[in-house]
């Protein structure tokens, strides 16, 4: 039986799909466990996947097949056209950019992430500044035949790869907002906090081994399979892998544990919503994760909506104290809850608080629109985050240890990825409202350390709906609105001033 152009697409987009999944798995494993002296190796590896990959998409016939396709659509059910939706938008992008560009931006990726391993533990910029310069000019490149075939800026045509449809309008104006509202509230927070006892932090040390066993109880806990999961280290927690293989890693410090613990949780948030996708529609685009804000919704909704807390923390806490034979009044519930709902402004962006935590992401927006948009080059990049930070949270890092070196992100080529967090937890926000309203069970359950009703509704809302809609349409028919901003403030009132 002769196949329809759209069942041709399909079996094009399986192979595309396993191309993918095995340079994620790849991806992982220079990140976590491949020894140093496979890098070169590695990066052609990467490299010569994404040119394939490319080939394939670009190929005439599958330009053919996706014009064939569309014209006798009529008979496609809603799933089968939004997937024929997104082939477009991804066929779109790829076409404007050549193989030799694809396969000189990937190269100088592994590259310059190589680099950044050694340059950050030794804060040192200058190391990976001519590294980073070649990243950088090469997205410029494909940003400038992303924007100029969409009719958009350079960092929309970035943003669009992150957050489809995003827009930096839309950003201004939400970060605008925050802005506006975060140094009055911040006071207000620290103001209250200061008249609570101090959080005492336990007494270590915390070994990894200890650490990681109870990061492992919490993910099975939260409903994490390991028969299709890993735990392990890298130099910068990620969620990577594929749906039926996710892979995460954390860092470990054994004088404190936790923020490793935080920040699994975080990465078992990704993991769930990676594992919940379509399972029929595995290898389609329209299978695929709706964007990095959703994406980051479900990360920052286990760990900041969810096990910050009380409720969470009276299920964890004796779990914690036995995880690590802990006694005396730093262990108990409140301390804990303290120590985990903290406001203090701090260097790391991955261990901030919800309330500084948006002036982490603000600073890495403005200075990467300014990098794309020429107006601040690669030197610049040191002072300008001093700046930023002291500016924004009224801290100049020690180091660019603590500084500009500390998130992959740019070192990678994910330009145009960071506004993602803070709309992510604007989303999460409102989702696990709209989950407590819909379902009484959820918070009781997680006070028990039951999570099933929590996850049910949002396998039902979220994670079975891959992409097949919009981000924003998915929003308001979870939740009933678009994203309001109103939602996360009120839940930040709620948690720090009640």
């Amino acid at each position: 039986m002769n196949e329809t152009p759209y069942q041709q697409l399909e079996s094009r987009f399986r192979r595309l799909n396993a191309l993918g999944e095995a340079e994620a798995v790849l991806h992982w494993d220079m990140s976590a466990i491949m020894p140093r002296g496979g890098a070169e190796a590695r990066a052609e590896q990467l490299s010569q996947l994404k040119a394939v990959r490319h080939g394939l998409l670009c190929a005439a016939e599958t330009g053919e097949l996706l014009a064939a396709a569309e014209a006798d659509a009529g008979g496609l059910d809603a799933w089968q056209k939004a997937n024929l939706r997104e082939i477009r938008r991804g066929w779109t992008k790829a076409m404007v950019l050549p193989e030799d560009l694809v396969v000189a931006l990937s190269k100088a990726c592994s590259a310059c992430e190589t680099v950044w391993r050694t340059a950050r533990p030794e804060a040192d910029f200058a190391a990976v500044a001519a590294p980073l310069e070649a990243v950088l000019a090469l997205t410029i490149e494909a940003g400038q035949a992303k924007a100029e075939k969409l009719g958009l800026s350079i960092y929309d045509a970035l943003l669009d790869d992150y957050e489809p449809d995003g827009r930096s309008a839309d950003i201004d104006a939400v970060f605008a907002d925050l802005e506006s509202f975060l140094p009055d509230f911040l006071g207000a927070v620290l103001e209250a906090q200061a008249a609570r006892p101090e959080a005492i932090m336990p007494e270590g040390p915390f070994p990894e081994a200890k650490q990681k066993a109870l990061g492992v109880k919490f993910m099975e806990a939260l409903g994490f399979d390991f028969d299709h999961g890993r735990l392990d280290i890298s130099l910068h927690p990620f969620c990577g892998g594929t749906p039926d293989d996710v892979r995460i890693t954390t860092r470990y410090d054994e004088a404190d544990f936790t923020s490793s613990l935080m920040g699994v949780l975080h990465e078992t948030g990704h993991a769930l919503y990676e594992r919940g996708l379509p399972k029929q529609w595995r290898g389609q685009p329209v299978g695929d994760a709706l964007g990095m804000s959703l994406h980051e919704s479900q990360s920052l909704l286990v760990e900041m909506q969810v096990c910050r807390s009380q409720g969470f923390l009276n299920y964890a806490a004796p779990i914690i104290r036995d995880a690590f034979g802990g006694k005396g009044d730093a262990w108990q519930t409140d301390n804990l809850h303290a120590l985990y709902t903290q406001v203090a402004p701090g260097f790391i962006r991955v261990d901030a608080d919800e309330v500084t935590y948006p002036a982490h992401v603000i600073l890495r927006y403005q200075m990467e629109r300014a990098l794309l948009e020429g107006d601040m080059k690669i030197p610049d990049i040191p002072a300008a985050w001093n700046e930023g930070m002291q500016r924004l949270l009224g801290l100049t890092p020690p180091s660019d240890r603590e500084g500009c070196l500390q998130d992959l992100h740019w070192y990678d080529g994910a330009w145009g990825y960071f506004p993602t967090y803070t709309l992510g937890a604007m989303t999460a926000a409102q989702l696990f409202d709209a989950a407590k309203r819909a379902d009484t069970s959820i918070e009781p359950g997680i006070a028990e350390g039951d999570f099933k009703a929590l996850f049910q509704w949002l396998s039902t809302h979220v994670h079975a709906k891959g992409s097949l809609m919009s981000a924003k349409a998915l929003l308001i028919e979870a939740t009933g609105k678009p994203l309001d901003a109103g939602i996360f403030k009120t839940h930040l009132k709620t948690r720090y001033l009640s």
